[in-house]
Order: C-alpha cells, then structure tokens, then sequence
C-alpha cells in the first residue's frame, strides 16, 4: 500500500532503534553462573530479547510465567539489567542518520515501547539520540501495552498529531497489530529480533525494511 501524508513516524525501541540483547542476555546469564549453572552462548538469548524478561528467563531456566517462581526470577533479572543496561547495548547503525533525516524533513518522531518506564527513562535521557523525540511512551505509561492501540495513540497525542497520519515501526508482530489497531501505517523492521520462527510477510505491515536508512526510501511514497 502507498504511504500518504506522513507527518510523524513512531518506533519500537528494542530490536528497532536500539540493540540491547547482550545486555539482556547476560542479566539473565548471570542468573545462571550465580547458581553454579554453565553459562550460555548470547546468541541463544538474542531471538528472545524482545520478550523482555518472559523471553530471557525462558532461555535461561525454561520456565513460563505461569512458574510459581516466576515473578521473583523476574525482579532478580531486573536488578541484574539496570545494572549493565548501557554496557554493551548501542543505536544501530543507520539510526541516528534516519532520526536527523526526519528532522529535516520536519516530520516528528517518537518511540513505543514495552520496555517500563524502570528502564525506558534512564536509558534513554543516557542516550543523545533521544533528545529530539516529542514523545517516548513505555509499556506503563498508559493502562495497556502493546498489541493495544492506546500507547499509539498516547504517543500521537503527545505528538498533536493524527494518527492516520503517523508510520510505526517495530520488529514484532505485535508492533504491527497495535499500529494497525491504531489506524497507523505500518512498517516491518527485519533486521531486529524476529526469531527463526518469525514470519514478517505475513503480518500484513505495509512495508517492511531490511535495514534502518531504507525507512528513507518509503517515505518517498509519502
């Protein structure tokens, strides 16, 4: 489908803007070797990363969140992330020169995410990147989470936009529902954690990039 009257686009964060599966992964690894456990190669953790603290405690323990020991594993695993949250994680590369192409551009700009505010906040007031975003909403920011629309629209709000008229773009299937629950358009980032199993064709997103900097080139449709 062609895009039409873009005026802002919105991101997921994790696997999108940011790669932050080795520092996921290793707050769950060493959860492991805390408890005697061998340690685990990083790239079993990586597929997970964008489930967050359900997807790495599942690497490393196997357990669900239905486990009885689940929710205390979960704290364990977020003290472990906000220590070494920025250690090894970076802005992947085409990033920065998207965000100052749509600045340019004059269209606005923000980010979506699952990720609570516990971490969303910090991480991104570290990173320079995200000074120019006009809206950054986390998975408790409103009463819903994605596939839910409401962190969407909360996002174009902020932004004083419409929605119709707002791109969103994420690497989970999820990311695509919500957009699409939100009357946004919808784009398909396959570079980040999609996990072998993953099918991007068939979430119906109305493009998909295989990199950050070829957002540019849809937005030529605009």
């Amino acid at each position: 489908m062609p895009f039409h009257d873009v005026q802002a686009v919105l991101f997921d964060l994790d696997g999108t803007l940011i790669d932050s599966a080795p520092d996921l992964g290793a707050a769950a690894d060493k959860m492991r070797t805390d408890r005697g456990m061998p340690s685990l190669d990083p790239l079993l953790y990586r597929p997970m990363a964008g489930a967050g603290a359900r997807g790495m405690l599942g690497i490393a323990f196997g357990i669900t969140p239905e486990a009885a020991e689940f929710d205390e594993l979960r704290e364990e695993f977020y003290v472990n992330y906000e220590t070494r949250m920025l250690a090894n994680t970076f802005i992947f590369d085409g990033v920065p020169e998207l965000v100052e192409a749509l600045c340019a551009r004059g269209l606005g700009w923000g980010v979506v995410t699952n990720k609570s505010e516990r971490f969303t906040v910090p991480l991104t007031r570290a990173i320079p990147l995200f000074a120019s975003a006009g809206a950054i909403i986390s998975g408790d920011t409103t009463p819903f989470a994605k596939p839910h629309p409401e962190p969407l629209f909360e996002a174009a709000r902020r932004l004083g936009i419409d929605p119709a008229r707002c791109i969103y773009v994420g690497d989970d299937y999820r990311d695509i529902q919500a957009g699409r629950a939100a009357g946004m358009q919808t784009v398909a980032a396959t570079y980040g954690y999609l996990g072998e199993e993953a099918d991007a064709t068939a979430w119906q997103a109305n493009a998909a990039i295989a990199s950050p900097l070829q957002l540019l080139q849809v937005l030529k449709q605009a």
